[in-house]
């Protein structure tokens, strides 16, 4: 058992050295920007603001796709 990945990785004197900061602080939305898409049925937190709009932009593309795929969901209109 001395060998044992899982035990190594979860014994906190190894754990916090090893692990980065943002990691430890998953879910946190700490220095992060929203952006509000979909009519504010969608937020996206980014750690870079000035790729807003490229963050809209792929979420817009994704969504065309996913709608060509499944055509039988009901159209929101896109803002």
């Amino acid at each position: 058992m001395k060998n044992d990945v899982l035990d190594n990785r979860m014994n906190l004197k190894n754990h916090q050295v090893n692990v980065p900061l943002s990691k430890l602080t998953s879910g946190s939305i700490k220095d992060k920007y929203p952006v509000v898409l979909d009519g504010g049925r969608t937020i996206i937190f980014i750690s870079d603001k000035s790729k807003e709009a490229e963050t809209r932009k792929k979420f817009e593309n994704r969504r065309k796709r996913s709608l060509l795929v499944t055509p039988s969901l009901p159209l929101a209109p896109l803002d």
